[in-house]
């Protein structure tokens, strides 16, 4: 046995020296396959001790029967080269050891040599599978241990180079178990470690790889793609614990409030999620839709009434399984009601002399609306003496707010008008009436501030003169005047000598008949006086102007008769004309033209003689 070079080659070199001069001898060679076309195998010449001109003379040619000729024999230089390319996966498949057989002839004489080619193996096949995927369809249920086949790998190398083990990634719920068979195989089987969760995972794809043994190291590899069957091992969950939404109290039927909404990662059936509510109590004035969460308004709410309502939704799968969460629903206020105006004490009727503040109403406001809707302002109508004071929340007091006076306004009409501060801003009003009570603070007062009248002398006692008149601002009793002649004297008598005044009508008459001639006019006081207690009074001055009459003729003073006997008066003869000759004088004590007089001639001897002055009693000679 022979080593040559590096292709490893042994010949195995047999000689036997039969009869017939026929030489038999074997060499042996080792190659690679996939050599390429022309590649030295080895000098056969050199290895069976021939020289070249012997294969040239024994015309030296290689007999291989009827198998493909993968070498051919070079005379000229007594070697054999790969004539075509040796793939030794296709000629021995999976036996072990390859060879290819074949003889060598030479003529004269006669000889022939055995010669084997061992081919070995290089790792040029990968491992491959038949398939390129592979599919499994698995619960997410399934146990731990369950197992399921893999398809082998198949690689047409041999020995080392051949499959040696498998690797499954990703390994998080799988480990590969392997088992070498009879017949040299390894059977790979998938064993779940792991449960599955098709809610984390639905598809899961994994790696099957092969790998040999070469160098450098060959693989192949299959993807197996995993479907999880949903089993219901997930009860549904909602997305919040607690919602909170609210609702104006003036929201129709049907209105949105919130929509629920609740996952179940489950798949199918077991995903599907129905919504519920109890239908018991406040919760009837909603509704939810039980395919979508949609939580609607179905009646009237209303903030006066309650402000909270608090819904407890069940949420179930159609495997049983549920969660629960609850829905606060806030009732907002809007401003639908006027403020409430409640009298809680009210006087009907109030003194004059009230000071100011004075509480005459107390009132109690409400307005059930919130904030702004529920804040309340009130105001009284303009020009009276009052004003409104807020005391407490919800409280007010109407009160004086200046001097009352019955005699300018006995009556009031006081109009409360309170609103909200809301948008549009309601309200409400209330009118009280208000009688104002009297007090006597106005005393009488006269038409006049002073009163003149006249009477005619020789009047009869008792006539009435004149009337005084006073009024008083007050009511009823403390308006009620009497009229009261003061004490005092005319000439040092009492005057009420002279008049009398009428207690009730205020009728002044004469007591006595009136002289001119010896008082023309005289005054006295009369005071008006009302019912009040204390009553209040006032004077006036009355002056009585005496009229005379013509009840006294006129005296003659001058020339003073005596006893009927004539006066004579004398004149000289030589007195021219206007010569006065006397005058008389007369008085009439009478007054006015009761006491103009005026002088005529009555009676004389000649009347072409004198004459008498008519105004002023003046005899002259005419």
């Amino acid at each position: 046995t022979v080593s040559t070079g590096t292709m490893g080659r042994q010949v195995l070199l047999f000689i036997w020296v039969l009869s017939l001069s026929v030489v038999h001898g074997q060499v042996s060679y080792s190659i690679p396959e996939e050599m390429s076309k022309g590649a030295l195998i080895g000098n056969i010449a050199q290895d069976l001790g021939l020289g070249v001109e012997r294969l040239k003379s024994g015309k030296a040619r290689i007999y291989t029967g009827n198998s493909e000729e993968y070498i051919e024999l070079k005379r000229d230089r007594g070697v054999l080269l790969i004539k075509d390319r040796i793939d030794r996966e296709s000629i021995c498949g999976q036996t072990m050891p390859c060879a290819l057989h074949f003889q060598m002839i030479l003529e004269n004489p006669m000889e022939f040599y055995t010669v084997t080619v061992e081919i070995k193996d290089i790792n040029d096949n990968p491992p491959t599978f038949e398939r390129g995927e592979m599919k499994y369809e698995i619960s997410e249920s399934a146990l731990a241990g369950a197992r399921f086949v893999l398809d082998k790998a198949i690689d047409d190398d041999v020995d080392v180079n051949g499959l040696k083990s498998y690797a499954l990634k990703p390994s998080d719920n799988f480990v590969l178990k392997t088992m070498s068979r009879g017949d040299g195989t390894k059977h790979v089987e998938m064993v779940l470690q792991k449960p599955l969760d098709r809610e984390n995972h639905e598809h899961i794809s994994l790696i099957l790889t092969a790998l040999d043994g070469g160098e450098p190291q060959l693989s192949g590899t299959m993807q197996i793609i995993i479907t999880v069957l949903d089993a219901n091992d997930n009860p549904p969950v909602c997305s919040k614990s607690e919602y909170k939404a609210s609702v104006t109290e003036s929201a129709p039927a049907g209105t949105v409030i919130t929509t629920v909404r609740a996952t179940d990662i489950d798949k199918g059936n077991n995903g599907k999620v129905t919504y519920t509510i109890s239908k018991s109590g406040a919760a009837s004035l909603f509704q939810i839709d039980a395919n979508n969460g949609l939580l609607t308004l179905t009646g009237n709410v209303d903030y006066e009434k309650r402000r909270l309502y608090e819904l407890d939704v069940q949420v179930s799968d159609q495997g049983g399984l549920s969660d629960a969460c609850r829905v606060i629903v806030d009732v907002t206020d809007i401003n639908d009601n006027p403020p409430s105006i409640k009298i809680m004490s009210n006087s009907n009727t109030v003194s004059e002399n009230m000071k100011p503040g004075t509480v005459v109403t107390m009132l109690n406001i409400q307005d059930p609306d919130s904030n702004d809707n529920g804040k309340v302002m009130c105001v009284l109508n303009e020009n009276i003496p009052f004003t409104i004071k807020s005391t407490t929340n919800n409280f007010f007091t109407v009160v004086t707010d200046s001097e009352l006076d019955r005699e300018r306004a006995s009556e009031y009409n006081i109009t409360v008008t309170c609103s909200d501060e809301g948008v549009p801003s309601l309200s409400s009003s209330v009118t009280l009436t208000l009688q104002i009570s009297d007090v006597n603070d106005n005393a009488p007062v006269f038409e006049r501030s002073s009163y003149k009248a006249y009477i005619v002398e020789n009047n009869t006692p008792g006539l009435s003169i004149f009337t005084v008149k006073a009024r008083d601002a007050d009511w009823n009793q403390n308006a009620r005047v009497s009229y009261i002649l003061e004490d005092s004297s005319v000439n040092g008598v009492p005057v009420s000598s002279y008049v009398s005044v009428s207690a009730d009508s205020g009728v002044i008459h004469a007591v006595r008949s009136f002289d001119y001639e010896q008082i023309k006019d005289f005054q006295f006081r009369v005071k008006a006086q009302d019912g009040g207690s204390p009553p209040l009074s006032s004077n006036v001055t009355v002056k009585i102007m005496i009229q005379d009459q013509n009840d006294n003729p006129p005296q003659v003073l001058y020339p003073v008769q005596t006893g009927g006997s004539l006066v004579a008066e004398m004149v000289p003869r030589s007195a021219d004309v206007g010569y006065l000759v006397t005058k008389v004088v007369a008085v009439d004590v009478d007054s006015g033209q009761n006491a103009w007089l005026s002088y005529k001639l009555q009676k004389a001897t000649d009347r072409a003689l004198f004459e008498v002055a008519l105004q002023n009693g003046e005899i002259r000679t005419i």
